[in-house]
């Protein structure tokens, strides 16, 4: 790996770390607005919406100029979705401004991967992309629950500065600056990037033009054996991921009894596994056996069961640790392996599906219009799962069943999978063989 993809590394960890606490921020302001549990998902469904309406023109807008450009135009959005929320919209709609940003984000901090590496390294920058996506996912939630603590609000207060009194007048305030910053960060270090890249075309504005070159794609790649098990695979893991994240949350308050904070500081314990995951998959898996990582996501839906059944009830608490805003319950052991095993699976199975997926769209088109493909795809799931999850607690069901059938419905999609994957294969076999006769 060269210091350029360690840049991207960085800077893509850190913008995505930002959206993640931001989620958990703006959760925070929810609830401070009084507003029903079930307009929590809605938040994700806000910065999904942009990577479906828009998946037919990023694609073509990160390969019409150097994707280091794409990069920093992203991150100064998501810094303008902040603004706005610091000066009362509602969260809402400023974090579907964050997710237009992060939807011109993707073509480009994927596309430069298959620009920048050479294809035996794909697997080994995807262990570390991935790797370190999910982990700004599960820190940034940690980060989140921190800044929704009062902790740093307290601090500023007893300093008496009026500056700080005259523009912050709530730990959402404080949050919201110290994430403006975080993208400013990562803004500053794409600017080196602003030349790198490869430009494939000129932007057309035709709609009509960038709609019909985008379904092309979509179908080409759908059409693709390997790269329709690749695109179904990561289309499933992130729409179940997405949905995850919500799950945990209220099922660390049911189970575990922890308030918001707490419980997003309890997600930072499957990044030991996602961490470890990734990396071993890194290291063991290559593009040519990528789908032999396929057993493993049936095993994580089994895992969400395990976890779907825990209750610390039967497990009364008796040593305990309390750190600021994070609450350790030592006999709670068993959920904490659990969710670092989650974390290993996730980090083991996508690393080398997602490599695959990357590396059948840059065979089959160009880099930014195969990441939108992909985008589309997954955030469709994303937003079909939410939207039931949504629908499941405004219905009031408990919260164990729906735990329970979401890790069922996972277990069955990646049987369903294989056995697709399996008769696939064995076709292409006996092809071989007949062709050989």
């Amino acid at each position: 790996m060269n210091r350029t993809f360690y840049t991207v590394a960085i800077s893509q960890f850190l913008s995505s770390l930002a959206d993640n606490a931001l989620l958990i921020v703006s959760i925070a302001l929810l609830v401070a607005m009084q507003e029903p549990d079930w307009v929590s998902p809605l938040l994700k469904i806000s910065f999904v919406v942009p990577y479906v309406l828009f998946a037919p023109f990023v694609g073509a807008f990160a390969d019409s100029r150097p994707k280091g450009q794409v990069m920093l135009i992203s991150n100064l959005l998501k810094v303008c979705g902040c603004s706005l929320i610091l000066f009362g919209t509602h969260p809402l709609l400023g974090y579907g401004i964050v997710g237009v940003g992060a939807a011109l984000y993707a073509p480009a901090k994927y596309g430069i991967l298959t620009e920048l590496l050479p294809k035996d390294k794909l697997v080994a920058a995807n262990g570390w992309m991935e790797g370190l996506i999910i982990a700004s996912i599960i820190f940034g939630t940690l980060l989140g629950g921190f800044l929704i603590s009062d902790y740093l609000y307290q601090i500023l207060l007893q300093q008496n500065s009026e500056l700080f009194m005259s523009h912050i007048q709530s730990s959402g305030d404080i949050a919201i600056h110290l994430i403006s910053i975080i993208y400013l960060i990562a803004a500053i270090l794409n600017v080196p990037l602003l030349n790198f890249g490869t430009r494939y075309q000129k932007l057309t504005l035709n709609c009509g033009d960038l709609l019909n070159n985008f379904s092309n794609c979509f179908r080409n790649l759908w059409l693709d054996r390997l790269g329709k098990i690749s695109l179904i695979v990561t289309t499933l893991f992130w729409g179940a991921g997405a949905t995850l994240q919500f799950i945990m949350l209220k099922w660390a308050e049911y189970a575990l009894g922890m308030n918001l904070a707490q419980s997003a500081a309890l997600q930072a314990i499957s990044a030991i596994g996602v961490a470890l995951g990734a990396v071993y998959a890194a290291c063991r898996v290559s593009l040519q056996n990528s789908t032999n990582v396929l057993p493993y996501g049936a095993l994580m839906g089994l895992v969400v069961c395990l976890i779907g059944m825990y209750n610390n009830e039967l497990l009364p608490p008796t040593i305990l640790v309390q750190v600021d805003f994070i609450k350790i319950v030592l006999n709670e052991l068993p959920a904490y392996c659990l969710l670092i095993l989650l974390g290993w699976l996730s980090g083991y199975f996508v690393v080398p599906m997602n490599a695959l997926l990357q590396y059948r769209g840059y065979a089959l088109m160009s880099t930014g219009q195969s990441i939108a493909v992909q985008g589309f795809s997954e955030n469709i799931s994303i937003l079909v799962m939410l939207f039931i999850y949504s629908v499941l607690l405004w219905l009031n069901l408990s919260l164990t069943l729906i735990i329970i059938g979401f890790g069922l419905f996972v277990f069955l999609s990646m049987l369903f999978i294989m056995y697709g994957n399996s008769k696939a294969e064995g076709e292409d076999l006996n092809l071989v063989n007949n062709t050989a006769n």
